[in-house]
């Protein structure tokens, strides 16, 4: 009975560091492709202000959507070179700088999704956007860019693209 009880407790212990270890590995394995895609981010927002075009889009998915800050701009990734390509022929297309990102990962670790606080030309905007795994690669699959608003100034935004907006409305 000694010898039962005694194996009992040598499994349970080796079960319980097995675990501790599959964790240790699992959180390890989630911080490493955390630092890739926040590497694949900032790569890609680099190559945009450096005016990299291949670059650029090879960070995205062939079926890539690029959503901009204009309720017109819901660009399929072809669209959305074509419209891009002459910012990146003039040397310089748009410099976004993270000041902050959030990433989150799926329960298989081969898709995330991010948001992330900017530096632009715009001043303060949001991103968001999921990326996944391509050929062992993180590539961003969707991306939505907006200019953040104070609370305090939406009321005169609101004003400022009143007409605009109501065109647009009226066409759906």
């Amino acid at each position: 009975m000694k010898k039962i009880i005694l194996w009992v407790l040598v499994i349970a212990c080796i079960s319980c560091n097995t675990e501790k270890a599959r964790q240790k590995v699992e959180e390890f394995r989630l911080s490493q492709s955390k630092t890739e895609i926040n590497a694949v981010l900032d790569a890609w927002h680099k190559a945009a202000a450096d005016a990299k075009f291949d670059d650029y889009f090879s960070k995205m998915t062939n079926d890539a959507i690029f959503i901009g800050t204009d309720p017109t701009e819901n660009w399929q990734n072809k669209e959305f070179k074509e419209f891009s390509k002459p910012y990146f022929d003039k040397g310089k297309a748009w410099s976004f700088t993270a000041l902050e990102r959030n990433v989150f990962m799926s329960e298989y670790g081969d898709i995330a999704w991010f948001d992330e606080l900017l530096d632009t030309q715009m001043e303060l905007c949001r991103g968001s956007g999921v990326v996944k795994k391509v050929g062992g690669e993180w590539k961003i699959a969707h991306y939505v860019l907006s200019i953040a608003i104070p609370n305090d100034n939406v009321k005169e935004v609101v004003g400022l693209k009143k007409e605009f907006d109501s065109i647009l409305k009226s066409k759906f």
